[in-house]
């Protein structure tokens, strides 16, 4: 008995899932630089991933996976992964734009996609997401403000994206959604201890406490838990490749809420980066098993 073809709606679901969740993590980004002034982008990643763990814990209830010592072993890297990420990408954002910070943090999801790649159509649309990157990416005078530091701490957030999508799917598909709270729980242990020593007391400030359940909503909560459905459907391959869209969404983020201007580069880099991401979606297989690391 041959599978049934796949569905346009199947097909762009996931795809939809990933819009959503990108939009809101950027939105997430530039309402969490109102709380560096107060605790610094290492108290600010603490807050956001404890509160986004209280909420996903009653939420999605992970005590009720079944983990066994291999599951929990992906897991915990997929949380470390993910803690790596959100706090490497907060320490970038305190002398970096967002929308670069974005384009130099995609540098391991587009990893991903070039090392999965097999067919010649999909160098096509990644040499088009290169390209938006490239455009983003401020050169000559523009380029004499970005900070070094801040910028490898995005690159480093980026290695750190990559290990969340491999091992994300991997732990995914043991456990389904679930993962996504076991994920952040993991996350907050891990970087907690880093925010506390920075801010101390700082964290405990009432005012801090409604920003901090907005960000934790916009950029962990939803999105993490949109994204880990979204990896459960999608090849790593094509999960990657579509990320592509995340630092047009960054740039647009700093427009809106940060004031942020585009350049006719930065508007182009839109352009090169969205056709990459329709291209992949219009030529995307159903492959019947996704790309995940080797044991």
């Amino acid at each position: 008995m041959t599978t049934p073809p796949r569905s346009l709606a199947s097909a762009l679901f996931p795809v939809g899932l990933l819009l959503i969740a990108m939009a809101s993590i950027q939105s997430g980004a530039s309402l969490a630089k109102s709380m560096f002034p107060v605790i610094g982008a290492q108290g600010t990643t603490t807050l956001r991933l404890i509160f986004a763990s209280v909420i996903m814990l009653l939420l999605l209830r992970p005590w009720r996976a079944r983990l066994t010592a291999k599951s929990l072993r992906t897991v915990v890297v997929y949380g470390m992964a993910l803690g790596g990420m959100n706090f490497l990408f907060y320490m970038s954002l305190r002398t970096v734009p967002l929308g670069i910070a974005v384009a130099l943090e995609f540098t391991g999801p587009l990893a991903v996609a070039i090392y999965a790649s097999r067919r010649a159509v999909d160098f096509l649309w990644v040499a088009l997401a290169i390209i938006g990157l490239l455009l983003l990416i401020p050169m000559g005078e523009a380029s004499s403000g970005i900070d070094v530091v801040g910028a490898v701490y995005a690159l480093g957030a980026g290695v750190c994206w990559a290990l969340y999508i491999l091992f994300g799917q991997k732990a995914g598909n043991d456990n389904g959604v679930q993962t996504a709270a076991l994920g952040v729980m993991i996350a907050a242990l891990f970087v907690a201890p880093i925010g506390i020593v920075h801010a101390g007391t700082a964290l405990l400030t009432p005012a801090l406490i409604p920003v901090a359940i907005g960000v934790a909503i916009l950029s962990t909560a939803l999105p993490y838990t949109l994204e880990m459905v979204a990896l459960t459907r999608l090849p790593a391959r094509t999960f990657g490749t579509l990320m592509s869209i995340e630092p047009a969404f960054g740039a647009l983020s700093g427009l809106f809420f940060l004031h942020e201007q585009l350049t006719l580069a930065q508007w182009l880099a839109i352009t090169c980066i969205i056709l990459a991401s329709v291209g992949a979606t219009l030529t995307m297989r159903n492959e019947s098993k996704p790309l995940v690391p080797a044991d």
